[in-house]
């Protein structure tokens, strides 16, 4: 199935000749009927997920190119594993990880050092009071201008961006980021403080002050 086909996939109008299938109702349905090889279910799907998809992408790769390409290769690959979809899970979280995995091997494919080591913070940031670094940061809550936030999320280092979407984004906890990432959890806690400090530093730059700084609310939306 072409990109195209994924993106152009429209239901057909009736001709009197051919009754049409009842209109998809939801996302269940849809994926049903999808799994069913129904081309109008999984246009449902990719309008429902498109936007989720690709700002994943965005945030990881922080490339827009990569990440277009990278939200047509999840969905022809969801086209060909939807079968094994079982329900466990919600369908978003499902597609969310199938979508992280694809991203992460695309790096690897580019030689990338997923997280590094290299990736310092400024001193002053070093002697910043520490918090619990499997717990969210309390300081980031409340709001904040959502293009200096995005601009914020993208301008960090690789290795803090990538922890930093996979744990306070997508929710995924320090074990499976250490897993996916081949890195110690002691190394991803540490990148992601590292991540939550040079945000936080950003915001400031853009005149939100930590306390107005809405993070993980505005940016998973």
């Amino acid at each position: 199935m072409s990109t195209q086909g994924i993106q152009m996939t429209e239901a057909k109008p009736n001709s009197g000749l051919f009754k049409r299938n009842p209109p998809i109702a939801g996302e269940a349905e849809a994926i049903e009927a999808a799994k069913n090889g129904d081309p109008e279910a999984f246009s449902k799907l990719y309008s429902l997920h498109k936007r989720r998809v690709y700002t994943l992408c965005l945030r990881m790769l922080g490339n827009v190119s990569e990440a277009e390409d990278m939200t047509q290769e999840a969905f022809l690959h969801l086209f060909r594993k939807l079968g094994s979809f079982r329900g466990e899970s919600a369908f978003s979280t499902w597609l969310h990880r199938l979508t992280v995995n694809l991203v992460l091997m695309h790096l690897r494919k580019k030689g990338l050092n997923l997280v590094s080591l290299e990736e310092t913070i400024n001193p002053s940031e070093e002697d910043a009071p520490k918090r619990d670094f499997g717990s969210r940061d309390p300081i980031l809550s409340g709001s904040v201008d959502r293009v200096a936030l995005e601009r914020a999320v993208a301008s960090l280092p690789p290795g803090y961006r990538m922890v930093f979407v996979l744990h306070d984004v997508e929710g995924f906890e320090h074990n499976e980021i250490a897993t996916m990432l081949e890195c110690s959890t002691g190394n991803s806690k540490s990148q992601l403080h590292k991540a939550r400090l040079k945000l936080r530093e950003l915001l400031r730059q853009t005149g939100q002050t930590p306390k107005q700084a809405g993070l993980l609310k505005e940016v998973a939306q």
